[in-house]
C-alpha cells in the first residue's frame, strides 16, 4: 500500500486584528478615575516611585478656616452613578464664599438602630439570658426600615447554632411579640400591610381609624389599586368618610425605623467632589472651564534624570548592572506616568470643553429645557476620540456650574426621534408639568398625555411617552388618582 504523500504550500492571507497596548489600558483606567481617586493615585506614585517628584507643590498651608466648599457641593453620596441626581445651588456660585459653616451640618454620632430597641426591650421587659439572645437575632434580623423578612423557625435555627442553646419556635415568636410593640409602632412588620396594621392598632378607636382599619385589614388589594368605587360600594359608606380614611391611612408612616437609625458624621458630611469648574462671563459671554484636582506638577528626580552607563560592559561588576537595569526601569515608569497624566488631563479638558459648546445655552442659563440632545456620537465627531474614551472619561465625573454640580452623564440624552432636535429633558418636563396641572381625581392616561403633546406639537410614540413618566417616577394613572 502506498504512503500518501506529503506536501508543503506556502499560503499568504490577511487579517485584521485590534491589540490594546499597556498604555492604552492604563490611560483608560486614569480617565475613570473620578478627582479624588487620581488624586490619591498620584501621591501613591510619587511614594512607591523614587524617579518621580513633585517639582511644584501646591500650596495647602491650611486657612483660618479650611473647610472651604460650598453649601452646593456638599452632598449626601447614596446613590448609583448612573442615575446620580444633579444639585442645583441655592443661588449663584462664588468662588470667594467662606460664609458656609460645617457645624451646621455636623451631627453628633448616635445609638444605632439595634442600640434603640435593645434599650426599649431592657426598659420595658424583663428578659432572661435566652430571651435577650433570641432578642438580638431578631433585630439583627431587621432591614433599615424595620421590617422582618426572615421567618421564624429559621431565627430558632440560627439560635441554636450560634449560640447553642435550644429554642422552640413559640420561645421566638414570644420574643419576636415584645419587639413588634417597641416605638415607633411598625416596628418587625412582615409587609407594609402588617406595618399600617400595628400603626392602626395603636390609635385611639374612633370610626375613622376603625374604618382605615378595615380598609387595611380585608381591601387592601382594592385600596393598593387605588378601585375607590368598589372600595366605597364593599365598606356601605360615604364618598367623604372614604376620604377621611384614606386621608388617615396617608399619615401612618411606611418605614417606622427610617428615623431611629442614626447616620454617623462622616455619612452625613460625604459629599461630591466635582472634576471640572466652570465660570461664565456676561459681559463676553464666554465660559472658563478648569479642573479641579490639585496635583503637582510632575518631573524626574534629578538623581534619574541622568542615562545610565551601558550595563553590558563586562568591567561594571553584577551590583552596578543591577542599580543600573532598577535605574532604567523607575525611569521609564515615571516617565510613562508623566505622560499619562498630561493625556489624561487633555482628553479630560477636550471633552469638557466640546460639552460646554455643545450645551451653551443649559450653561448659559440652568435651564434643563435647554439641554439639547446629545449622544457619544457628537462629542466624538467634535473631538475625535473614541467612544470608549468618552464613555469612560464622562462617567462619574461632575462639573461645578453657577447654577449647582451636575453630572456630566445629565447632558447625554437622545432625541426622542430622528426628525427632531427637542431634547428627552424638554419632553420630560413638559409631561411633568401636564401630570402636575392633571385632575387629580381623573389622573392623565398615557393616551391622553400623549396627545396632549402632540397638540403641542411634540409628535411622540404613546410607548416613548411612558417611558419617560417611568424615568421620572411617575406611576400610572390609576396609581395617582386620588378621591
Amino acid at each position: 500500500m502506498a504512503k500518501p504523500q506529503q506536501s508543503l504550500e506556502q499560503v499568504q492571507e490577511q487579517r485584521l486584528q485590534q491589540r490594546l497596548n499597556p498604555q492604552s489600558v492604563a490611560l483608560g483606567r486614569m480617565l475613570e478615575m473620578s478627582t479624588p481617586e487620581f488624586e490619591d493615585d498620584v501621591r501613591r506614585e510619587l511614594d512607591e516611585n523614587p524617579a518621580l517628584e513633585a517639582t511644584d507643590v501646591p500650596d495647602e498651608s491650611p486657612a483660618e478656616n479650611d473647610f472651604s466648599e460650598t453649601a452646593e457641593e456638599l452632598q449626601r453620596a447614596d446613590f448609583s452613578d448612573d442615575e446620580a441626581p444633579d444639585y442645583p445651588a441655592s443661588g449663584r456660585y462664588s468662588a470667594d464664599n467662606q460664609s458656609f459653616d460645617p457645624v451646621s451640618i455636623a451631627v453628633a454620632d448616635g445609638p444605632t438602630l439595634m442600640e434603640n430597641l435593645l434599650t426599649q426591650l431592657r426598659d420595658e421587659f424583663e428578659l432572661t439570658p435566652d430571651q435577650r439572645r433570641i432578642a438580638l437575632h431578631i433585630l439583627g434580623n431587621l432591614d433599615s426600615n424595620g421590617y422582618m423578612h426572615r421567618s421564624l423557625s429559621s431565627i430558632a435555627d440560627e439560635v441554636a447554632i450560634a449560640e447553642g442553646i435550644d429554642v422552640s419556635d413559640a420561645e421566638v415568636k414570644d420574643v419576636f411579640r415584645m419587639v413588634r410593640q417597641l416605638d415607633p409602632p411598625g416596628i418587625g412588620a412582615v409587609d407594609l400591610r402588617d406595618c399600617l396594621l400595628l400603626q392602626l392598632d395603636r390609635k385611639p378607636k374612633d370610626v375613622t381609624v376603625l374604618t382605615a382599619r378595615e380598609i387595611i385589614d380585608r381591601y387592601f388589594d382594592l385600596f393598593s389599586k387605588k378601585h375607590f368605587e368598589k372600595l366605597q360600594s364593599h365598606l356601605g359608606i360615604s364618598r367623604n368618610q372614604l376620604a377621611q380614611a384614606l386621608e388617615y391611612i396617608h399619615t401612618l408612616n411606611p418605614k417606622p425605623a427610617a428615623g431611629l437609625e442614626s447616620v454617623s458624621t462622616s455619612d452625613r458630611t460625604g459629599h461630591i467632589v466635582p472634576d471640572f469648574v466652570l465660570s461664565y462671563d456676561d459681559a463676553t459671554d464666554s465660559f472658563t472651564l478648569s479642573l479641579t484636582s490639585r496635583i503637582p506638577d510632575l518631573g524626574l528626580e534629578a538623581t534619574f534624570n541622568v542615562e545610565p552607563e551601558n550595563s553590558e560592559s563586562p568591567a561594571i561588576r553584577k551590583a552596578d548592572r543591577e542599580a543600573d537595569a532598577f535605574i532604567r526601569r523607575k525611569r521609564e515608569s515615571a516617565l510613562d506616568f508623566i505622560k499619562l497624566v498630561k493625556m489624561r488631563n487633555n482628553t479630560l479638558m477636550t471633552i469638557g470643553r466640546a460639552i460646554v459648546e455643545w450645551q451653551h445655552d443649559f450653561f448659559t442659563t440652568g435651564d434643563r429645557s435647554d439641554i439639547k440632545p446629545m449622544i457619544l456620537k457628537d462629542i466624538s465627531a467634535r473631538t475625535g476620540l473614541d467612544l470608549s474614551v468618552i464613555s469612560r472619561a464622562t462617567a462619574g465625573k461632575y462639573i461645578l456650574t453657577t447654577f449647582g454640580t451636575y453630572p456630566l452623564k445629565l447632558f447625554f440624552n437622545e432625541r426622542p426621534d430622528a426628525d427632531t432636535d427637542v431634547s428627552a429633558h424638554k419632553i420630560m418636563t413638559v409631561i411633568k408639568e401636564l401630570v402636575d396641572a392633571e385632575d387629580k381625581s381623573n389622573p392623565l392616561s398615557d393616551r391622553a398625555i400623549n396627545e396632549a403633546l402632540t397638540n403641542q406639537g411634540y409628535e411622540l410614540a404613546r410607548r416613548t411617552v411612558a417611558k419617560y413618566r417611568e424615568r421620572l417616577n411617575i406611576p400610572v394613572a390609576r396609581l395617582r388618582k386620588k378621591i
